[in-house]
């Protein structure tokens, strides 16, 4: 991001937090879109001042990356309405870094139109306008529809990728997927187009062996990501994750934003229409969690649900019960497990996925 930046000196960057950020007006606005989704494994020393050990290890990474220099390169950082401790980390990072354009994006959660797209409209605009003054370069509406139309094909591209894996688990391994996703956070969406169509080419000259494994979903790991170790532990120990809420933001949006209306009121109204159930958004529907995972299950064909959230993890670890409830009423067989960014050992989580891989052939739903 550093190097880009240097042979793109009339531009800028712009940092954002899960889950979700529009993409399309950072983008829009001259900036490079960077998504900041902690730090993993590196020792947190200066972070740990700044929260209880009884918080997620997201916050604390994130600030161990601000407080060591890594993220100097930002002129603005987004923080989503994830959770209670992405909101005290954008007030934190106000008064830390002064000269760092902040903004705490308050998703809406009223899913009318009426209310809840006014809102976020609303939102947007004031985005658009701070962001232009930081970039000094302000979106217009043609600038805005252009970056609409990228982001367009970036959704389809990533829609793509996980029809793939859910069809053809083999042709995609998670643990690639991954990390395809995680880059496509870190560079211009262009880049991210031309990387990810040549990878679907590539998997598709070289389909690779097919294996008798078990067919998951992963569910819980939307906000802290888990380290690269636990997916490659979870496919490894005989489980093929055909769905996943990981790197959620690139795909919120279950429908293409509309290039036919005024840019703002299109993104708002995406939005409010076609944001994906997850634990981050007011479900109005008091069974509509417990019917969320019979559907999900259903569509990915999976044979089970593994629930993989982080430690401490307000949004995820409140959801799985209901969520779980959900699962066994339907039965669904399932397991669960926390996690956090920096874990190191594996051991646990392997033999867990591969009993539960084993029981899933042997007895099914039974």
């Amino acid at each position: 991001m550093r190097e880009w930046l240097v042979q793109h000196p009339s531009q800028r960057a712009c940092g954002y937090l899960p889950v979700y950020a529009p993409r399309e007006i950072i983008h829009a606005s001259g900036m490079l879109p960077v998504g900041i989704h902690g730090a993993g494994d590196i020792e947190i020393i200066r972070g740990d001042a700044y929260y209880q050990s009884y918080i997620c290890h997201l916050p604390r990474s994130v600030v161990e990356l601000a407080q060591s220099g890594r993220l100097d390169f930002l002129s603005a950082l987004l923080f989503p309405s994830t959770c209670d401790v992405i909101r005290n980390l954008s007030g934190m990072w106000q008064l830390l870094y002064p000269e760092t354009y902040v903004r705490y994006l308050d998703l809406p959660h009223q899913r009318t139109e009426e209310l809840g797209g006014r809102f976020w409209e609303r939102e947007l605009r004031t985005l658009r306008d701070e962001l232009g003054e930081v970039s000094g370069r302000p979106a217009t509406d043609e600038d805005l529809t252009r970056s609409i139309e990228t982001y367009r094909q970036v959704r389809q591209l990533v829609l793509e990728l996980y029809r793939t894996r859910r069809d053809e688990p083999w042709l995609v391994p998670t643990e690639e997927l991954y990390l395809l996703m995680r880059a496509g956070e870190m560079v211009p969406p262009e880049t991210f187009l031309a990387r990810g169509r040549a990878y679907l080419e590539a998997v598709r000259e070289d389909p690779g062996r097919i294996k008798d494994n078990s067919r998951v979903v992963l569910v819980g790991a939307f906000c802290e990501q888990p380290p690269l170790g636990l997916i490659k532990t979870i496919e490894r120990a005989g489980c093929y994750v055909v769905d996943d809420d990981l790197v959620i933001g690139n795909r919120l949006l279950e429908e293409d934003v509309a290039v036919d209306d005024e840019p703002l009121h299109a993104l708002a109204t995406a939005f409010i229409r076609h944001a994906r159930k997850t634990s981050v958004l007011y479900e109005p529907d008091p069974d509509g969690k417990q019917r969320l995972m019979k559907e999900r299950v259903a569509a990915a064909r999976a044979d089970g649900i593994i629930f993989a959230a982080p430690s401490f993890c307000d949004p995820a670890l409140l959801d799985r019960r209901m969520l779980r409830a959900g699962a066994e009423a339907a039965g669904i067989p399932c397991i669960a497990f926390k996690y956090a960014e920096n874990s190191g050992q594996f051991q646990q989580f392997r033999e867990q996925a591969g009993t539960f891989s084993d029981a899933l052939k042997l007895w099914g739903g039974e």
